[in-house]
């Protein structure tokens, strides 16, 4: 019996059926449809519910915040009233950066974007009216957009036809409102310290994002340290609008905050005389770089600072200018470069008063042992008897103990008390370090400005691998006169020599009279014995005749100095120092010169430092500081 199988009760053959025909018979089919189907669209759909749920709650209570003032924003036309910066002042209250009303011109980012003008046209009307190149403006606008900034600043300073340029304009979505610039007195003068204001770039946006609705921010010194002092709070006027950017009539103003004064511990009229003179001072030497300090060294605080070459601030603050901006940003002769407080040098004969202490207090030598200088130190040579190793003096000394020997400047003398010879067994580089660290040298001394060195101290272990042969006794007699690997900056030397002026307390330098107070860093009182050492054979080396810094003698005030001649450059070049304090009683000022690339301190250096004594004494001692008499005539005192 043929069998006959049962149909299915639907068939998934649609075969010779015409499109219209298919869609009919699928709608017809009924699939049947297992349990774990059912479970699976369950699922997808509960895990889509939570991730609406978490979503919504993540908008809610933590981004509310962020999307409400995105929602506000498209509300309203909001324009930044900048805040102006904070006034700065020496110790006397003389300004020195202050505020100048200023018109700037705004870019309106969103009617840029959306006008119907062509764009480049629109940036070569404004590159004509504000005398910038277009690809400049161009660079600024993709900024403004990536920053999402309503408007950008693109011209600063605007003369009366550049308004009226603008306000004529109907194709120019430039904004024209009053603010204000930055003005320096004298510049040049204290540029190294201030130093300058300018746009914010993309490098300080991303080291600071807050910086966002900023015009100007501090670029260098000053102004670049304390930034977040002198800024201030921006206020802000909106204009409500609807969807299709219809004025409300619902006005918002918030008024901005100025930014603080702060008073510096700089003495004005001290630091222009000493630029001058230092500036004077080069030029007859036909030399463009140095170095004038001075310090307080009873409290750090900082008097005067130059740093030469230096630039106009005034100009890198301004718009426009653009071809003096480069000039000044390309210069070979760098300079930005603050040389007090960044600058390495080997500190030569300056560093002999700290060396003489460490001796002192060691038990190296005493007080009155005396060493004799030929004008050299012959070093037998183990190898070959005949051909010693020879290191010289600067003169011959004849006999000279601790004070005299500071006061002459012997190097044979520190040789043996730094590296040992005969029966002294001197130093060694070890309890040098010890020392240099001990006062401050070779690491920052925290002063208020920004770009600070630390200097570089001798390695003696890693001298095999910077040059091919282990640490020698002839190095340590190097470092022991300032020579060699010894790297310090002009400020660490100074606070050092202030360190031994005041008897032992290690202070930290500081710029900021309102905000920084005097600071100890180190109390040194334990050495005062011999410390005061030193500090005779300082004072000595004024007095005596055979001192290098006998020419301060006839000065109507006590000077203690030391001087000092340093080798570099493979000893094709020598700095030539001085330090020194005054009235050698109670100190009220440090004084550092430093003259690149000329020949010996007391040849050099002294008689800048001299007329600087001289005018201080005449202007500044035993009145606090408090002078209204600061005028200079040809950089002599008035």
């Amino acid at each position: 019996m043929n069998h006959t199988p049962d149909k299915p009760d639907f068939d998934f053959s649609f075969e010779g059926l015409s499109t219209d025909e298919l869609v009919q018979n699928f709608d017809l089919v009924e699939v049947p449809i297992k349990p774990h189907v059912f479970r699976l669209v369950g699922l997808c759909a509960f895990l889509i519910v939570g991730i609406v749920v978490v979503r919504m709650i993540a908008i809610g209570p933590f981004s509310y915040a962020e999307y409400r003032a995105r929602a506000v924003s498209n509300l309203e036309e909001r324009e930044i009233d900048p805040a102006p910066r904070g006034i700065i002042t020496d110790r006397n209250d003389v300004t020195l950066a202050e505020n100048e009303p200023s018109f700037l011109a705004f870019l309106r980012l969103k009617d840029f974007l959306a006008s119907s003008t062509d764009r480049g046209s629109v940036l070569l009307k404004i590159s004509e009216v504000i005398k910038v190149p277009p690809e400049q403006i161009e660079l600024e606008i993709i900024q403004g957009i990536s920053k999402e900034k309503e408007e950008i600043l693109i011209g600063e300073g605007l003369d009366e036809a550049q308004i009226i340029a603008f306000r004529a304009s109907k194709n120019i979505p430039v904004t024209v409102r009053s603010g204000f610039r930055r003005r320096y007195v004298d510049g040049p003068v204290f540029a190294t310290i201030l130093g300058y204001t300018g746009r914010v770039d993309a490098e300080s946006l991303s080291k600071n994002p807050k910086l966002k609705d900023e015009l100007l921010i501090g670029k260098a010194g000053i102004e670049a340290y304390y930034d977040d002092y002198l800024r201030g709070v921006n206020g802000y006027k909106a204009e409500r609008q609807n969807a299709l950017g219809v004025a409300l009539n619902q006005a918002e103003s918030v008024a901005p905050v100025s930014g603080k004064t702060l008073k510096l511990t700089i003495d004005s009229g001290l630091q222009k005389y000493f630029y001058t003179r230092l500036s004077e001072g080069l030029r007859s030497l036909g030399r463009d770089s140095g170095v004038g300090l001075v310090l307080n060294p009873q409290t750090g605080e900082v008097l005067a600072m130059i740093s030469l070459p230096t630039y106009d601030n005034t100009i890198l603050s301004s718009p426009g200018r653009n071809e003096e901006k480069q000039k000044i940003l390309s210069a070979p002769s760098h300079p930005f470069f603050n040389r007090a407080v960044s600058g390495f040098y080997s500190p030569g004969s300056t560093i002999k008063p700290l060396v003489a202490v460490a001796a002192l207090k060691e038990k190296v030598i005493t007080p009155d042992r005396s060493i004799y200088s030929p004008g050299y130190l012959d070093v037998p040579n183990p190898y070959d008897p005949s051909k010693p190793s020879r290191f010289l003096d600067w003169r011959p000394q004849g006999y000279v103990n601790v004070m005299s020997a500071i006061a002459q400047s012997s190097n044979v003398y520190f040789y043996e008390i730094g590296g040992g010879f005969g029966d002294i067994k001197g130093l060694g580089i070890t309890k040098l370090l010890a020392w240099w660290d001990m006062f401050g040298l070779g690491k920052e001394a925290g002063i208020d400005i920004v770009g600070e060195g630390s200097g570089r101290l001798p390695e003696p272990e890693k001298s095999e691998e910077k040059r091919g042969r282990a640490w020698l006794l002839g190095d340590t007699y190097n470092v022991s006169i300032g020579q060699g690997d010894l790297q310090v900056t002009p400020l660490q030397i100074l606070n050092y020599i202030a360190t031994i002026a005041n008897g032992g307390t290690l202070r930290r330098p500081y710029l900021a009279s309102d905000i920084m107070k005097p600071e100890v860093i180190r109390d040194l009182s334990h050495l005062s014995p011999e410390i005061r050492f030193a500090q005779k054979g300082m004072e000595l080396g004024v007095k005596s005749t055979l001192g290098t810094g006998h020419s301060l003698v006839n000065l109507p005030i006590s000077i203690a100095a030391k001087t000092g001649t340093a080798q570099t450059q493979n000893n094709t070049v020598e700095n030539a120092f001085f330090v020194g304090y005054a009235p050698t009683d109670k100190p009220e000022i440090a004084v550092l010169v430093l003259v690149e690339n000329a020949k010996q301190g007391s040849l050099n250096a002294v008689p800048i430092a001299k007329d600087v004594f001289e005018w201080y004494h005449l202007y500044r001692y035993g009145k606090d500081g408090k002078s209204s008499s600061t005028k200079q005539v040809s950089g002599r005192p008035a």
